[in-house]
């Protein structure tokens, strides 16, 4: 366990309609984050990944801090077991409560949601406001189309080659996890490392 680490925020599809095995990759996640006694912080939902990667961490120990809009949660959106249930005004609010409640954050495969939240974090560890680790599960290849487009952005100049650092690519809940425990604050800071490097060029 990483002792600057206590929540991870978990980005994750609320489809019941997809692959069993983004299913299965979110379970084992959820229990690498309870194994390694770590709480998670979510989008509040019952359904799809998000129900879960939650169900299985709650099952074993972690607790589960839900973040909810309140029109989805009118809508009739049922949270999953949660220790503790936020509601919010609306979306923007939603992602700075649980940018706020977390210290990493882990983006399972999802839809549009969940790559907004996931771009969203990205953007602000790039501009200062956070050092978070951030990780992209890359189960059975999802994200591969997404990693060849941030590659091409950086290649065509878009963005500094050192933008490479602000994410890591993990195969499998034990590689994030892994990414996590050894993650170094005061090494990982990418706005330093960015300004350095223009100092040193």
């Amino acid at each position: 366990m990483n002792s600057e680490i206590k929540t991870i925020c978990v980005f994750a599809s609320a489809s019941d309609n997809i692959n069993e095995i983004y299913f299965k990759a979110a379970h084992e996640l959820g229990s690498e984050i309870a194994n390694n006694h770590y709480d998670i912080i979510y989008g509040g939902s019952n359904l799809g990944l998000m129900g879960e990667v939650t169900n299985s961490a709650r099952l074993r120990g972690s607790e589960i801090i839900g973040v909810m809009p309140e029109k989805l949660y009118n809508l009739g959106i049922h949270p999953g077991e949660c220790s503790r249930f936020i509601l919010t005004k609306g979306m923007r609010e939603r992602k700075a409560k649980m940018d706020e409640l977390s210290q990493a954050i882990i983006a399972l495969s999802g839809g549009f949601g969940t790559l907004e939240e996931l771009a969203e974090m990205i953007v602000q560890k790039q501009l200062g406001y956070n050092n978070k680790p951030i990780i992209l599960l890359n189960t059975n290849g999802f994200y591969d189309n997404l990693i060849k487009f941030f590659d091409d952005i950086i290649e065509q100049n878009f963005a500094p080659k050192i933008s490479k650092d602000i994410y890591f690519i993990a195969k499998n809940a034990k590689e994030a996890l892994d990414y996590i425990n050894s993650y170094d604050f005061s090494k990982n800071n990418y706005l330093d490392a960015k300004i350095g490097s223009k100092i040193n060029h």
